[in-house]
C-alpha cells in the first residue's frame, strides 16, 4: 500500500563549463560514486577533430550538497578508440556493436587505493589517483583484443572482464589476473542437473499451462536473439560477491541456427557454475538482484514489425505469443526460469520502424536499488527515454514512478546516457544526459485519506503506472493487489502538448481532509481532481463512483507534490502544489490553487530561500524547509514565517490541533518523523524526540500512533503531547502499546470503526482493533448518551461491561432509562448484568446498579423483562435468591405459563442445588416442587424428604429444614418454639453445634435459663477455661462446680471466698488449702503458696519452706518471728540461704565459661576476615542469580557454600528447592553455624543476651547478700566469696563488652552507606543483599549495657 514519492532531486549541468568548442560536443558517458568524499566522478568523452583514432576524456567531480554543486575539473587523457585499436569485427555478436558506441566500458572508484579505475573498449585499463593535487591518468595496462564487457564485484577486490578475444579474465583490484576462460565453452557447468531416473518433465506440475507444456519443447532453430540486442556483453554480480553472471550474445553454429543470448553463472573463482536454459527473444539486459534471489534480464514475443512471417518450425526467433508482447524475465541461480513481468509499452505498427527500435522503443538496461526493493527500467523510445521504477508486493509488481529525460537544446527527443543507483543510499538514482547529471531520491510514502469523523473513510490510494488503486477501509478491507476500485488515469492531448501521446505515470497524489476528494499530480504540472463519492455504509451499490470534478496545468515547472488546504474565499477547492523551475537547483515554489465549481479561479506562487523541502498536510498551507523548520504560507502576502522547528528534516509530518485543557483553545501541533526512525513533535515553542525507532505513524482525533522496530504499536494521547513539549524536562511517559507482527507498518487509522490498518514485510494486510482507539469511542459515546453503540461496540470488542459505570457512575446510572430504551434487548441486558456481577466493581456499587435496573425493567413491563429482573437479582453479591423466587411466587397465579420459563432460566444462573435449597428455606413447599420439576431432580429423592416435612407441625417442621439447610441458629430458634417436651433435644442440639450463646439468647428470662447456663459452663470447663466456667457456675448457682472451676483457674481468693460460705470442715479446709499452694508453688508464685498455707492450713513451717524455695528470705524471717517458731530459722532458712548461693555460684561459673568461648571465637573470625577476606566473604556473582546450573553430583565446597550450607553437610547433593524451603532455608541465615557468615553476629548477639542474664543475678545476690552476712560465719564467708566471684564475672564481662565493640577508624570507614541499586530487580536488591553482609555486624547489634552494682557491701571480713 506504499507508493514512491521524490522527495529531493539535484540536476548540474556541465555545458555551462565550457567544455568543447569544436563542432563535435563533448558527451558525459559514465559516472562513479565516491563514497569518501561523497562525490560524484563523471566522464566526458569528445572525438579528437585531428586524429580520429582518439578520443579526449575528461574526469568531472561533483561534491554534494547546495554550497558545492559546481562542477570541476579533475583530470583529462586521450584514450584511443575501439575501431582505431583493435580491427576485430568477425563475427555476428562483434557485428551489432556499433561504431556510435562510447568509449569507457567501466567506470569505478577503489577505495582502498582512493583511485578511480577507467576502462574502455579499446582495452586500456587507466587509474587516476583521487588524492593527489593534480590528478594525472596512468595507464596501468591494456587487454589486447579491447575490452566487450567489465564489472567489478561488490567488495572491489575482483574484477571481471569480457575480452574481444571471446576471452573471460577474472582480475585483483591490483589488475593482476586470477583466472582466463573461454567465453563460448561448451560445457553447462558444475552444478550440471542430474538424472536419477524418475521426477521426469511429463510428471510435473506446470501450473495453468497444464500437461501440455511438458509435451512442448522449444527447437534449437526457434531460439534467437531479439533486433534490439545491442550486442554488447553483460556481467553483474550477486549481492554477496559470490557469484556472477554473464550474458553473451552467441552466434550460429552447427547446433544452433541462429544467434542467440545466453546466460551464465560463475563462481567468485570464475569457474562455471550453470547455464540457463535457452530463451527464444532473450535480450542483453542483465541485472542480478543484490539479495541474489532472480536475475532480470528482457524477452520480446511474436513476429518482428517490418519482417515477413517465418515457417512454423523456424519462427521468429523471438518467444511464442501476443506480438508486441515484452517481458522482463527471472532466473535463478540455477538457470531455471522463474517467473516474468510484462512491461506496459505499446507499440504502433503504422510508424516508422527505426533500425535499432523495432517496435518504436527498446529496453536498454536494468538496475536494482541497493536495497533490492525497486528495479529501474531504462526505455529508449523514439520521442525520447524514460526510466520506470517497478516494486513488488504480495508477488505483484506495481509500476510506481517515470523519469523522462529532459530534452536537449539540439536534440527534440531527450536522452539518457547512463542510469545507475546509489551503492549505499538505496533510494537515490543518478541518471545523466549528455551534459548534465541529476539525482533523484526517492522515499516510501502512504497516500490515505485524513479525514475525521464521522466522515472518516480511511481511503487509502496506491499508484500503479496509470492506475490509481482505491480502497476505503472504513467499508471494505481489500487484499493487495486488488482494490475497491481501479481508478483509470486519462489525460487529454490538450493538456500535453509537448509530451507524447500517451499518459505518464503520475508523481504524487493526496486526499482532501473536509471533502471526498482526490487530487492526482504529474511532474510536468498536470492535475486532476476526482470526486470519489465513496459509499459509508452498508448497501448496494459501488463502494468508490470517482467523478472528474476539474482538470488542468499549472505551468512550466517540475512539481513533485499536492496537498489540500482550507477553502479560500470564493473558492470551493484549494491545493497547494510544491514544485520547483526544471533544470538547476531551483528554489522550492508553492503554487496555491484556488477552484470554483469547474473553473481555475486563480493561482498563487510563493517562493522559498531553499530546495527540496516538504510540504505539510494541514489546514493551512505549511513547508518545511530541509533543515527541519516549518514555515506557514500567507497567500496573501506571497510570504512565508516561521511556526515550529523539528531537530531535523522529517519526510513523514502531519499537524493536528491539541489543547491540554478542556476549556483551552486548542494549539497547533506538528508530528514528523526523519528517516533515521526518529518521531519528533513540535510546536512554536519546543520540540522533543518521542521514539529513536519508529518505522510508520498515523494521528487520530486522540492519539498518535506510531510502530517501532521493536515491533510495537504505542498509542500516545494528544493531550499528553502537549504537556509534553510544556514541561520539556519531563520524562517521557509510559504510553499504551501492544504487539504487532514483525515489520509491520501503518497504513491508515480509521477511527469510526476503532481499526488500525497495518501491513506486513510481505504485503498482506491485518486490521486491528487497538484497545485505546476502542476505549476512545467507547467513552465519547457514553458521554453522548449513545449507550447502544457503545454497548455494541464493547460487545464486539470484548470490553468490560464495567465502563459503563467507572466512566462515570452518577451520570450512568442517571442514564439507566435511557440506557434500558437503547439496549431493549433482554439478551443484551442479562448480558450487561452478568458481567457486572462477575466483574471488580465493589458489593455495593454492583447491587444499587442492579436494584435500579430492575426498578426501571419493573417499571417499563414486567413480564416481558422478567428474566432481566431474576438476573438482576442473582448477580448481586451476595445474591439475592430469595427476592427472585418471591418475584416468582407472585406471578404464578396470573401467568404460569411465563413462571414455568423463568424458572428454566434462573435454573440455568443459579444452581439447581442451592436453588432448591433457597426455595425450600421459604417454607413453600408449591415453590420447592416447581424448582424440583424444573431443576430435573430425582422424586425418589426429594419426595419422601418433602413428606415427612409436611407431617410435622409448623414449628418442628421450620426446624428440621433449617437444620437440613445448616441454618443452626434458626433451627435453634424454631426448635425453641415446639414446646417445651422439645427443650432436652433443644439442649442436646445446643451442645452438638455449640449454640450457647444463641441458646442464652433465646431462653433468657425463663425457668430453663439456670439449665442452660450448666450446660454452657460444662462446656467451658471441658475446653479448661476454667475461669469463664466458674463465673458461669456461679450465674447458674452451682457453686460446688464453681469452686472446683476456680481450683483450676488457680483464683485462690474466689476458691476461698466460696468455700467458707457451704461451711466446709476444717479438714476439707485444710485439704483444700494444701492442693492449692502445691499448684501455687509449681507455678513459682511462692509468695501466694505461703499465704494460702498460713491462712487456710495454718501451717508456718510450709509456709517458710515456700517462700525459702522463691529466696524470700526477709518475708520467711518475718513469718517466723511472728508467730514464734524460731527454730524454722536453723532448720530452713540457713540451709536454704547456702543452697540459693550455689545456684547463683554455679549460674556464674556458666556464664564465664560461655563469655570465654565466644570471645576466644570472635578474635579468631576478626583475624581471618582481617587475613583472608575473600575466603571469608566469598565472591559472587549476581548475573549468576538467574541461572540455573546446580545438578544432582557432589561437588567440592567453594566459597559459596558458606553461604547456604555448613562444612559438614557440603558433600550432600543438591536440589531444586521450593519456594518454601527456600523461605525455611532463609530463616536460618544467622543461627550461628559455625562456618557461617553470619556467626559473628550471633556471637555478639548471644553475648548481649548473656548481659542480660548477668543482670538478673546481679539482682538475685542483692537480695541474697544480707541475709549471709546476718546468719552464721559460713554464711558470711559464703557471702565474701560470692561478692568477690560476682565483682570478677562483672569485671571480665565489662573488659569484654568494651573490647568487642570498639570502632577501629577502618570499620568506621566501611560503615559508610553504599549507594542504592540502579535497578530494582531481584539481582540488585541480591547484590545489595550481598553488600551488608560486608558491613561489620558490631553496627548491626547494639552494645549491651551493665546494670549498676548495686549488689556491692562494705563486709568486715572480706576486701571487695
Amino acid at each position: 500500500m506504499r507508493n514512491l514519492t521524490l522527495w529531493r532531486s539535484s540536476h548540474v549541468s556541465l555545458a555551462a563549463s565550457d567544455l568543447s568548442t569544436s563542432a563535435d560536443p563533448s558527451s558525459i558517458t559514465a559516472v562513479a560514486v565516491d563514497l569518501d568524499q561523497d562525490a560524484l566522478l563523471a566522464a566526458t568523452e569528445q572525438k579528437d577533430a585531428l586524429n580520429d583514432g582518439e578520443v579526449n576524456i575528461a574526469i568531472w567531480r561533483v561534491l554534494e550538497g547546495p554550497e558545492n554543486d559546481a562542477p570541476s575539473l579533475v583530470t583529462s587523457f586521450p584514450t584511443p578508440t575501439q575501431l582505431a585499436a583493435n580491427p576485430w569485427s568477425k563475427g555476428t555478436a562483434k557485428r551489432r556493436a556499433q561504431s556510435k558506441d562510447v568509449e569507457i566500458v567501466l567506470l569505478h572508484v577503489l577505495p582502498d587505493a582512493h583511485s578511480l579505475a577507467v576502462i574502455t573498449r579499446a582495452g586500456d585499463i587507466t587509474t587516476v589517483a583521487l588524492d593527489e593535487d593534480t590528478p594525472s591518468a596512468e595507464v596501468v595496462g591494456s587487454i589486447e583484443g579491447g575490452v566487450m564487457g567489465a564489472a567489478w564485484s561488490p567488495d572491489d577486490t575482483l574484477l571481471v572482464l569480457v575480452t574481444g578475444e571471446d576471452k573471460l579474465l577474472l582480475m585483483t583490484s591490483t589488475f593482476d589476473v586470477l583466472s582466463e576462460g573461454p567465453l563460448h565453452p561448451k560445457e553447462f557447468g558444475q552444478d550440471t542437473p542430474i538424472n536419477v531416473g524418475w521426477g521426469a518433465k511429463h510428471t510435473q506440475f506446470h501450473g495453468s499451462l497444464g500437461k501440455a507444456a511438458a509435451k512442448s519443447s522449444v527447437p534449437s532453430t526457434a531460439v534467437g536473439a531479439s533486433p534490439d540486442d545491442d550486442g554488447h556483453v553483460r556481467v553483474s554480480w550477486r549481492g554477496d560477491g559470490a557469484f556472477f553472471t554473464v550474458s553473451v550474445l552467441e552466434g550460429a553454429t552447427e547446433t544452433d541456427a541462429r544467434p542467440h543470448r545466453t546466460v551464465r553463472v560463475y563462481s567468485r573463482e570464475a569457474a562455471l557454475q550453470t547455464t540457463a536454459e535457452p530463451v527464444p527473444g532473450l535480450e542483453h539486459t542483465l541485472s542480478w538482484r543484490p539479495s541474489g534471489n532472480l536475475i532480470v534480464a528482457t524477452q520480446r514475443f511474436g513476429d518482428v514489425p517490418g519482417e515477413t512471417a517465418q515457417s512454423p518450425d523456424s519462427g521468429s526467433g523471438l518467444g511464442q505469443g501476443r506480438d508486441g508482447r515484452h517481458d522482463i524475465v527471472f532466473f535463478e541461480r540455477n538457470g531455471l526460469r522463474h517467473g516474468e513481468l510484462t512491461l506496459r509499452e505499446s507499440h504502433n505498427v503504422e510508424q516508422a520502424v527505426s533500425e535499432q527500435r523495432r517496435w518504436g522503443y527498446r529496453v536498454r538496461e536494468l538496475g536494482w536499488s541497493s536495497d533490492s526493493n525497486v528495479l529501474s527500467v531504462w526505455i529508449e523510445r523514439q520521442d525520447g527515454d524514460l526510466v520506470q521504477l517497478w516494486t513488488m508486493e504480495n508477488y505483484h509488481w506495481y509500476l510506481k514512478q517515470e523519469v523522462t529525460a529532459p530534452p536537449s537544446e539540439d536534440v527534440a527527443a531527450g536522452r539518457f546516457t547512463s542510469v545507475r543507483w546509489h551503492p549505499e543510499d538505496a533510494s537515490r538514482l543518478i541518471l545523466t544526459t549528455s551534459s548534465s547529471i541529476i539525482q533523484r531520491t526517492y522515499a516510501w510514502d502512504t497516500f490515505a485519506s485524513p479525514s475525521q469523523p464521522p466522515l472518516d473513510s480511511g481511503s487509502v490510494a496506491v499508484i500503479d503506472g496509470t492506475s490509481v488503486l482505491l480502497t476505503p477501509f472504513r467499508s471494505q478491507n481489500v487484499p493487495p493487489p486488488m482494490a475497491s476500485h481501479t481508478l483509470a488515469l486519462q489525460l487529454p492531448s490538450s493538456l500535453q502538448p509537448t509530451l507524447p501521446k500517451r499518459t505518464p505515470v503520475p508523481i504524487h497524489a493526496a486526499f482532501s481532509s473536509a471533502r471526498d476528494l482526490l487530487a492526482v499530480l504529474w511532474e510536468v504540472g498536470i492535475l486532476q481532481v476526482y470526486d470519489l463519492q465513496t459509499r459509508l455504509g452498508p448497501g448496494r451499490g459501488k463502494v468508490v463512483d470517482p467523478v472528474l470534478a476539474w482538470s488542468g496545468s499549472l505551468g512550466p515547472k517540475s512539481y513533485r507534490q499536492v496537498a489540500f488546504a482550507a477553502n479560500g474565499a470564493g473558492a470551493d477547492i484549494r491545493l497547494a502544489v510544491l514544485g520547483s523551475d526544471p533544470g538547476g537547483d531551483a528554489v522550492d515554489v508553492v503554487s496555491v490553487v484556488d477552484i470554483s465549481g469547474n473553473e481555475l479561479a486563480q493561482t498563487t506562487d510563493v517562493a522559498f530561500v531553499a530546495h527540496n523541502g516538504r510540504l505539510i498536510v494541514s489546514s493551512n498551507i505549511a513547508w518545511e524547509a530541509p533543515d527541519g523548520e516549518i514555515l506557514e504560507v500567507d497567500t496573501g502576502t506571497r510570504s512565508a514565517s516561521e511556526v515550529a522547528k523539528f531537530p531535523e528534516f522529517c519526510f513523514w509530518t502531519s499537524h493536528t490541533l491539541v489543547s491540554t485543557d478542556d476549556n483551552a483553545s486548542p494549539a497547533s501541533l506538528y508530528i514528523g518523523l526523519s528517516r533515521g526512525g526518529k518521531l519528533h513533535i513540535a510546536n512554536g515553542d519546543a520540540s522533543r524526540t518521542l521514539a529513536a525507532n519508529a518505522n510508520s505513524f498515523t494521528v487520530t482525533p486522540g492519539f498518535l500512533i506510531f510502530t517501532t522496530t521493536a515491533h510495537v504499536a504505542q498509542f500516545a494521547p494528544l493531550k499528553s503531547l502537549g504537556a509534553l513539549l510544556a514541561a520539556p524536562e519531563a520524562p517521557l511517559p509510559e504510553f499504551e502499546s501492544r504487539r504487532v507482527e514483525r515489520g509491520s507498518r501503518i497504513v491508515t487509522a480509521v477511527p469510526s470503526t476503532m481499526s488500525l490498518v497495518l501491513q506486513m514485510p510481505r504485503g498482506n494486510l491485518e486490521t486491528i482493533n487497538p484497545r485505546p482507539l476502542v476505549m476512545e469511542i467507547v467513552r465519547q459515546d457514553i458521554d453522548g448518551g449513545h449507550y447502544g453503540k457503545a454497548f455494541a461496540a464493547c460487545r464486539k470488542h470484548r470490553v468490560d461491561f464495567n465502563v459503563f459505570v467507572e466512566h462515570d457512575e452518577e451520570v450512568f446510572i442517571k442514564g439507566i432509562p435511557s440506557f434500558v430504551e437503547q439496549v431493549s434487548d433482554v439478551d443484551y441486558i442479562n448480558l450487561f448484568l452478568t458481567s457486572l456481577g462477575q466483574g471488580p466493581l465493589p458489593s455495593d456499587v454492583v447491587a444499587r446498579i442492579c436494584d435500579e435496573v430492575r426498578a426501571e425493567l419493573e417499571r417499563k413491563d414486567l413480564k416481558a423483562y422478567v428474566n432481566s429482573i431474576l438476573t438482576a437479582h442473582v448477580v448481586k453479591r451476595p445474591p439475592d435468591h430469595e427476592a427472585g423466587l418471591a418475584l416468582l411466587l407472585r406471578l404464578k397465579e396470573s401467568d404460569p405459563e411465563l413462571v414455568e420459563d423463568a424458572v428454566k432460566y434462573i435454573i440455568f444462573l443459579v444452581d439447581a442445588d442451592k436453588l432448591f435449597d433457597t426455595a425450600l428455606g421459604m417454607y413453600d413447599f408449591a415453590l420447592v416442587l416447581m424448582v424440583a420439576q424444573h431443576a430435573q431432580k430425582d422424586p425418589r429423592e426429594y419426595l419422601p424428604f418433602l413428606r415427612g416435612l409436611r407431617a410435622l407441625d409448623q414449628h418442628y417442621q421450620r426446624f428440621r429444614i433449617d437444620d437440613h439447610l445448616r441454618r443452626y441458629e434458626k433451627a435453634l430458634t424454631g426448635l425453641s418454639l415446639a414446646g417445651s417436651e422439645r427443650f432436652e433435644e433443644a439442649m442436646a442440639y445446643v451442645e452438638k453445634h455449640q449454640l450457647y450463646d444463641h441458646a442464652l439468647s433465646i431462653w433468657r428470662n425463663t425457668d430453663k435459663y439456670q439449665a442452660v447456663l450448666n450446660i454452657y459452663g460444662d462446656w467451658l470447663f471441658e475446653r479448661r477455661d476454667f475461669r469463664d466456667a466458674a463465673f458461669v457456675f456461679r450465674q447458674a448457682n452451682r457453686l460446688e462446680k464453681a469452686m472446683i472451676a476456680h481450683e483450676k483457674a488457680l483464683d485462690w481468693q474466689e476458691l476461698f471466698e466460696l468455700a467458707v460460705q457451704p461451711a466446709l470442715s476444717d479438714e476439707e479446709l485444710k485439704d483444700t488449702a494444701y492442693r492449692v499452694s502445691e499448684d501455687l508453688v509449681a507455678k513459682k508464685r511462692t509468695s501466694e503458696a505461703a499465704n494460702v498455707l498460713l491462712d487456710y492450713a495454718k501451717d508456718v513451717r510450709a509456709a517458710v519452706i515456700a517462700l525459702v524455695e522463691g529466696s524470700h528470705f526477709s518475708e520467711a524471717r518475718r513469718i517466723v518471728v511472728l508467730h514464734r517458731h524460731p527454730e524454722l530459722l536453723e532448720e530452713i532458712i540457713h540451709p536454704g540461704a547456702l543452697e540459693c548461693r550455689a545456684r547463683l555460684t554455679e549460674d556464674m561459673g556458666e556464664m564465664r565459661e560461655q563469655l570465654r568461648k565466644q570471645v576466644s571465637r570472635l578474635k579468631e573470625l576478626r583475624v581471618r576476615k582481617v587475613e583472608e577476606p575473600e575466603a571469608f566473604y566469598g565472591v559472587e556473582d549476581t548475573d549468576l542469580h538467574n541461572v540455573d546450573v546446580m545438578t544432582d553430583i557432589s561437588m567440592a565446597p567453594t566459597m559459596f557454600t558458606r553461604y547456604t550450607v555448613a562444612p559438614s553437610a557440603m558433600s550432600k547433593t543438591s536440589s531444586k528447592r521450593s519456594s518454601r524451603s527456600k523461605r525455611k532455608m532463609e530463616r536460618k541465615v544467622g543461627s550461628g553455624r559455625k562456618g557461617t557468615v553470619d556467626e559473628e553476629e550471633y556471637l555478639l548477639k548471644s553475648i548481649g543476651k548473656l548481659v542480660a542474664k548477668f543482670n538478673t543475678t546481679q539482682a538475685d545476690c542483692a537480695s541474697l547478700l544480707p541475709h549471709l552476712l546476718q546468719f552464721t560465719d559460713e554464711h558470711r564467708t559464703e557471702a565474701a566469696s560470692l561478692q568477690q566471684e560476682l565483682s570478677e564475672l562483672a569485671g571480665e564481662l565489662t573488659e569484654a563488652v568494651e573490647e568487642i565493640w570498639k570502632k577501629t577508624p577502618e570499620s568506621e570507614e566501611g560503615t559508610e552507606a553504599a549507594p542504592a541499586p540502579a535497578m530494582d530487580s531481584w539481582a540488585a536488591r541480591m547484590e545489595a543483599h550481598e553488600k551488608q553482609k560486608h558491613v561489620n555486624p558490631v553496627d548491626k547489634v547494639a552494645k549491651p549495657d551493665l546494670a549498676r552494682p548495686e549488689w556491692k557491701l562494705r563486709l568486715p571480713d572480706a576486701r571487695a
